[in-house]
């Protein structure tokens, strides 16, 4: 039997699957091509534009302004503020 708590959770779920797709195809992108992972990090507006061979990144405005907020150094120092950023507003 399906209870309203069951039906509430896969109601977020579907709901939160977009954004955590458009995190990890931000970051799978930036992981296998060394020219989009500068431009995210040293212009992030901009590679949010471009987006990667053509697809862009369905993230919510959170994930959008967290992304341009962030200044990293390296991919590594981007996850992790963004996970930490996500996590602390859970």
């Amino acid at each position: 039997m399906i209870s309203p708590t069951t039906t509430s959770l896969v109601s977020r779920t579907r709901m939160q699957a977009p954004s955590l797709s458009g995190l990890s195809r931000l970051f799978a992108a930036a992981i296998v091509s060394s020219q989009f992972r500068e431009t995210l990090l040293q212009a992030p507006k901009i590679a949010l534009e471009r987006g990667y061979l053509g697809q862009t990144f369905p993230l919510t405005r959170r994930e959008q302004a967290l992304i341009l907020s962030i200044r990293a150094e390296t991919l590594t120092d981007l996850a992790r503020q963004v996970s930490m950023s996500l996590q602390a507003g859970d």
